[in-house]
């Protein structure tokens, strides 16, 4: 009973502070065969608040395993403009877009690096448009997860296969705050917290950012409009959501050109069904100029050929070791989770609206305010205990952000 309780709280908590769904309002799910009994509820949740229509998408993993596996290579060059066309529905009926994921972390695990970066390319032009509005937060889109076995067996290896399961969801309702009475109003409060840090960091207005860890010695600069965005955000009409659940970080844009140093990683990166473990990037004037990895070296390089922008980073986001998910002291390999455990960079295209006025920019303009454009975003981890970050202004003068991986104000 408890169980069936928390499940029907985390889908009023996806549909009412996730997607913040609207009266009549289009809903689009996508989610992974294994997780029905979640997704239902969320459907029922969707309804009772009164949207227009919702519309599941469903697909199943062993099915992508045996197309990547068997499937001829020009099956990779394409991506289907019916569902393209699909997803830019969403976008255009200004619709909601909620992500179920539930994937495991080794699905892909011995496919070419060629067959996944070819595929990653089609989908990333053909979704364009989409992505595009997701962005930009032209409209309210949400990330949750569910646990899978296989998922489940990768993070909790040492317990018996049939407790695997439950100590996930244990920690996925923890994680999104679940065990709390009102999980919705807990989420306003929690992200009246995060805004606020976010106030201070802009009220700094910062010139560059300094890290310094074992293994990381790394300058960030900023771009002079930037601006420092939590996990909220706000659509074009107005409406509140929140994209990643759970979220703890506060984020901001890095100027293209203006990363250098060198940084390492501290936790796995999950990548299209692979990992990527135990890597170093070095940056001059912005682009990774050398990446070495003892886990998925050839599957890096591949991403970073993806395009021109996946050799630069766009996102810089901040969270304290001392946090909910990082005090788990779980590795959960999703990046969902993992990101928000540990302060993290993002290898691609960076969020227009952690840019001053970057919503109402054309591509050309944004590019030369120094924001960087491409068709992959991939956060990794870099955080720990031992990190010290530092804000350096013009002047000359510097104050500390981050000491020994927390807030040092």
């Amino acid at each position: 009973m408890d169980f069936e309780r928390n499940l029907d709280k985390y889908a009023e908590l996806a549909v009412k502070a996730g997607v913040n769904i609207q009266k009549g309002q289009y809903m689009w799910i996508s989610a992974p065969m294994g997780t029905e009994r979640l997704v239902r509820k969320i459907v029922k949740q969707a309804y009772l608040a009164e949207a227009g229509e919702v519309h599941v998408q469903w697909y199943d993993e062993e099915i992508k395993r045996t197309h990547y596996e068997l499937a001829s290579d020009s099956a990779f060059e394409q991506f289907p403009e019916w569902m393209a066309s699909a997803f830019d529905t969403v976008a255009e009926r200004g619709g909601a877009f909620l992500q179920v994921e539930a994937d495991d972390p080794d699905l892909l695990k011995g496919i070419t690096p060629e067959r996944l970066l070819t595929f990653e390319k089609a989908r990333g032009n053909a979704l364009e448009s989409f992505y595009e509005a997701i962005e930009t937060d032209r409209i309210s889109w949400s990330i949750i997860a569910m646990p899978s076995q296989k998922w489940a067996d990768k993070v909790f290896p040492d317990l018996p296969e049939e407790e695997r399961v439950s100590a996930l969801w244990d920690k996925i309702f923890e994680a999104v705050r679940i065990n709390k009475d009102d999980p919705v109003d807990e989420w306003r409060s929690h992200i009246e917290t995060l805004q606020a840090k976010a106030s201070q960091l802009n009220e700094k207005h910062f010139w560059k950012l300094h890290y310094t860890a074992p293994g990381t010695d790394l300058t960030i600069e900023l771009p002079e409009k930037h601006l420092w965005l939590t996990g909220s955000s706000t659509n074009k009409e107005g409406n509140v959501f929140i994209a990643n659940m759970p979220t703890e970080e506060v984020y901001t844009v890095p100027l293209k050109n203006g990363v250098n140093g060198y940084v390492t990683s501290t936790k796995p990166l999950a990548y299209q069904g692979n990992i990527i473990d135990n890597f170093k990037l070095t940056f001059e004037d912005g682009k990774i100029i050398k990446a070495e990895a003892d886990t998925g070296q050839e599957l890096l390089e591949k991403m970073m050929d993806t395009d021109e922008g996946a050799k630069y980073l766009g996102e810089v986001a901040l969270v304290p070791h001392k946090s909910p998910i990082s005090n788990t002291g779980i590795l959960f390999f999703n990046t969902l989770f993992d990101e928000n455990a540990s302060n993290h960079l993002a290898i691609g295209s960076s969020y227009p609206t952690c840019f001053e006025g970057g919503q109402a920019l054309s591509e050309d303009e944004r590019k030369a305010a120094g924001l960087n454009d491409s068709i992959v975003h991939e956060d990794f981890m870099i955080g720990s205990a031992n990190m010290d970050i530092d804000g350096l202004y013009k002047d000359g003068s510097a104050e500390a952000v981050f000491r020994k991986g927390n807030w040092a104000f």
